[in-house]
């Protein structure tokens, strides 16, 4: 983290940027911590269309914002209007953090991939431990791979329903770890796997199922899903009856947030059941 962010910053405001945006979590948990640690600060959401992204990032750089979070469909024009980006933004090729220099730079960064690597961790997964299989190839598919690849996972199996991007990605990363499966692999998993992880919507709310047997799995694999909404997706579900050990997706969202607390606001935070709680509205 840059030295100037080192000390809380008094009234800094901070904001998640989308289109739409009005869904977003992002300014009720950074509201959270706002309060917990008593800071004089705001983190708001702001609409913002595709064709006006550039010149409203601009425009609150220049109104002394401290820096933004982006969502969807913003990652790669992030990406594109940063003066500089960091290894895991180069690495996965999209930016959800931007953080405005006191010089006016704009430094783009990626949590996504921390996210989803600390909110297994801290479910207890040992990535590591064996081969892994992330089902998709897109923006989350990159980041899933890039952090699991970056904490020793010794094999990753990819598979996606259009194989070509599957492909694209592993040829972007460039890691002799990744091996491509068809998407019928989903009938008949490989028996070594440690961790099954979907990337993709299917799981959503109003946005299909996924279908996948699980039957083969190890009785000690981890299922992971990164869909929140619902929080327990019919992929967590099938897994669970089963006896599987689950970890559902809002541990991404929340884990991913703590390096962009901390750059915006300058405040070391920590994701715990009370944040959990409070933004799943179980106060």
């Amino acid at each position: 983290m840059d030295e100037q962010r080192q000390a809380a910053v008094p009234g800094a405001i901070a904001a998640v940027l989308g289109w739409p945006v009005a869904h977003s979590l992002s300014p009720k948990l950074h509201g959270f911590w706002l309060r917990e640690q008593n800071l004089d600060g705001s983190y708001l959401g702001l609409p913002v269309a595709p064709d006006a992204f550039e010149a409203g990032v601009r425009g609150l750089v220049a109104t002394g914002f401290r820096g933004v979070n982006v969502t969807v469909p913003h990652k790669l024009a992030a990406l594109q209007i940063a003066d500089a980006v960091d290894a895991a933004a180069q690495a996965i090729g999209a930016v959800n953090t931007l953080v405005f220099g006191d010089d006016g730079r704009i430094l783009g960064r990626n949590t996504d991939a921390y996210g989803f690597l600390n909110n297994l961790t801290d479910a207890g997964v040992d990535v590591a431990a064996g081969p892994a299989m992330i089902i998709g190839a897109g923006g989350a598919a990159r980041a899933a791979v890039h952090a699991l690849l970056s904490a020793g996972c010794p094999r990753l199996y990819l598979t996606n329903r259009t194989p070509e991007k599957a492909v694209g990605l592993r040829e972007g990363m460039a890691d002799d770890r990744i091996h491509v499966l068809p998407f019928n692999t989903l009938n008949s998993l490989p028996d070594d796997i440690v961790l099954l992880g979907n990337t993709t919507s299917l799981g959503m709310a109003g946005k299909g199922t996924l279908d996948v047997t699980l039957t083969g799995l190890p009785s000690d694999a981890w299922v992971h899903d990164i869909v929140y909404v619902p929080l327990e997706t019919p992929l967590l579900r099938a897994a669970r009856r089963l006896g599987l050990r689950t970890v559902d997706g809002l541990g991404m969202l929340l884990h991913q947030a703590v390096p962009a607390f901390e750059a915006f606001f300058g405040r070391q935070v920590t994701v715990s059941d009370a944040l959990r709680n409070h933004v799943l509205g179980r106060e």
